[in-house]
């Protein structure tokens, strides 16, 4: 997923010093250009006109310049940049949290751990995307934004099932959605190798994907905890219709929640626009509520996409690459990217600033439980041939759970272990 900041503080001089005369700024003679690299869609362009004009106001003598880039064949481009060996330039570069163990693997990022943490929020960040940012106690990717799986629901049908409030814990879930699953209805579409949705009822047990034990990664699905994770899964998959050997993009679940009649869908929110656009019989018929969890007391854990913010080593403007990131983990920017893309921002206390957004608040209480993937800098390798998915459909036709799930977990250790 599939979705990054700093401040000045009194440690930064020190900081400037161990790094190198390689981290200084620019002639004073001129203006400073201070390169900022952000995704694709990751914020809109009236967001980056403000915020661009705003940071150049406050910041005289720089000059700010944003550069848009596409997702695929981004890790190799910012590969090099971190090398050194690219044409391209760049102070701040935006990275997906799941992406930076790889980047402190290869080398070339800036440690920013004696940088403004306090400042920047850290007390309260979203776990799921300060962990993958640090390695050993040390911080590298600093975190700016969130998303993550919610619960769709079709509220008109949740009304002709006399069902007048979204169920708050896994019980009332499992027993509101058998109610809605019909002859002439799916109480819930759930594809049967939706892994990210399997992920986060696994945390919920307790258990993992994969552990690390004295720096060797291995698969972690054949523990009990897991397969207690997975065990729901089938539960709740059995009360729709959805493949038992397909993932939520085969077909995309968004068409099939809006040509039928399907109760539910788990899926970030964004996927409410495909939905309408392809049926606008049910626009403003949509809800939103948290995935629920084991108790009331929270909700489910979900896996968090997202993004964090990073900086070179080579950089030549380190203090104002830190000045960047200080605005844009600010609560000013932080609420105006929030409210502008309806994203989860990046530290619990501002949850707040999306109350009325339906979607995005119903984001923010599972983002303040939600984890990322393990954070092996291998773990693109356990993607790239995904045996959970296989592991998934083994237990839902029926096969033995313990077995399929040891041949997965050998698989991700085999994956974990293996040379680049």
């Amino acid at each position: 997923m599939k979705m990054r900041f700093l401040a000045v503080s009194t440690a930064l001089a020190a900081a400037t010093a161990l790094t190198g005369c390689s981290q200084l700024s620019g002639p004073a003679d001129g203006p400073q250009k201070v390169t900022l690299w952000l995704m694709k869609g990751s914020a809109s362009d009236d967001f980056i006109g403000k915020f661009t004009a705003s940071f150049e106001k406050e910041h005289p003598g720089v000059d700010l310049e944003v550069r848009i880039q596409e997702w695929t064949g981004i890790g190799d481009k910012v590969n090099a940049v971190l090398a050194g060996t690219s044409k391209e330039t760049a102070d701040v570069i935006e990275v997906g949290n799941t992406q930076v163990a790889r980047y402190i693997e290869n080398g070339g990022l800036s440690e920013l751990t004696l940088e403004g943490l306090r400042e920047w929020g850290n007390k309260d960040w979203l776990k799921g995307l300060s962990d993958p940012g640090s390695l050993n106690g040390a911080q590298y990717g600093v975190p700016w934004y969130a998303a993550n799986r919610v619960v769709i629901y079709n509220k008109e049908v949740f009304t002709e099932a006399g069902i007048k409030t979204p169920p708050r814990n896994r019980q009332e879930w499992i027993q509101a959605t058998q109610r809605l699953d019909k002859a002439d209805q799916q109480g819930i579409y759930l594809a049967g190798q939706n892994w990210y949705v399997l992920a986060g009822f696994i945390w919920d047990e307790g258990g993992e994907l994969a552990v690390e034990n004295s720096g060797k990664w291995s698969g972690a699905l054949n523990d009990d905890k897991a397969l207690a994770g997975m065990q729901f899964y089938k539960q709740l998959q059995a009360l729709g219709d959805g493949p038992k050997d397909a993932d939520e993009e085969t077909p995309p679940q968004s068409e099939v929640f809006a040509r039928g009649r399907v109760a539910q869908i788990i899926a970030p929110p964004s996927q409410v626009k495909e939905i309408e656009a392809a049926n606008p019989a049910l626009k403003g018929k949509l809800g939103f509520f948290p995935i629920p969890g084991k108790t009331s007391e929270k909700p489910g854990a979900v896996f968090i996409g997202g993004s964090d913010l990073i900086i070179p080593e080579k950089t030549r403007q380190r203090p104002r690459a830190v000045d960047v990131i200080t605005a844009l983990v600010s609560e000013k920017w932080q609420t105006e990217l929030a409210r502008t893309m309806s994203y989860v921002p990046n530290r619990t206390s501002l949850a707040h600033v999306v109350e009325g957004n339906e979607g995005a608040a119903a984001m923010a209480p599972g983002a303040a439980q939600g984890r990322a993937t393990p954070k092996s800098p291998r773990w693109a390798e356990v993607e790239a041939e995904n045996p959970i998915k296989p592991f998934m459909t083994a237990v839902l036709t029926g096969q033995d759970p313990e077995q399929a799930a040891r041949v997965a977990s050998d698989a991700i250790s085999q994956a974990l272990a293996s040379d680049r």
